[in-house]
């Protein structure tokens, strides 16, 4: 089984080479302000894609998912997507968990406070979950969550739930595009997902990953 990872198409997701698959999952950042009719393009594209499952996460850029959630998912849902906002989804005998939440960054959606705020996010994500899937992140993990303005971007306590408790066989997330790229760390396999750079020029491939076995490996 092949699972297709990509993120940050921001509008642009006619210009994304998608590889063959199983499971595409988009972690998030489908539009530029989240308008009704930008996600509606968007799900018209990503549902019409050759793929048995299709799961998606909202970005901080993806307004309508936090101002009327009903909406957004009911578009989605219209054309066999599935929207995951905190939640765990299982499929083929994979445990997923989804979350569009980050850390504070310039009043954008999904935006939490570092500390108690975003940890409690964290703290619903159950142990055993294979793939987590956030917008966002961690730190600790080099080039794939950056320094930007001198500030770490990533967020540490999503690092340390996922390496001292959850322990996912894989984190996807976006968000960052200039820290496109792939990590493996204690035993996880980080991708970071941008499917644009950091001037908004499609620039980076999606990620494929190989389910064998009950074991995940990325397939180049």
């Amino acid at each position: 089984m092949k699972i297709v990872f990509l993120s940050d198409t921001h509008n642009k997701h006619l210009s994304c080479p998608i590889p063959e698959g199983d499971i595409i999952i988009h972690c998030g950042d489908v539009s530029s302000r989240g308008r009704e009719y930008e996600i509606t393009e968007f799900a018209e594209w990503y549902g019409s894609l050759d793929f048995k499952h299709k799961i998606l996460i909202p970005g901080n850029h993806d307004f309508l998912f936090e101002k009327n959630e009903d909406l957004a998912r009911s578009i989605c849902e219209e054309m066999g997507i599935v929207v995951l906002i905190d939640q765990l989804y299982e499929l083929e005998g994979i445990k997923i968990w989804g979350s569009p939440i980050q850390p504070w960054f310039w009043n954008w959606a999904f935006n939490r406070r570092r500390g108690e705020e975003i940890l409690e996010h964290w703290k619903k994500i159950p142990e055993g979950v294979d793939v987590l899937v956030t917008h966002g992140p961690p730190s600790s993990i080099g080039h794939l969550s950056m320094v930007v303005g001198g500030e770490e971007v990533g967020c540490k306590d999503l690092f340390n739930e996922i390496t001292q408790r959850i322990k996912p066989k894989i984190n996807a997330f976006g968000h960052i595009h200039e820290g496109y790229g792939s990590l493996e760390k204690d035993g996880i396999l980080f991708l970071n997902c941008s499917f644009l750079n950091r001037s908004y020029v499609p620039n980076n491939k999606p990620f494929v990953v190989r389910y064998e076995e009950s074991k995940f490996s990325l397939d180049f």
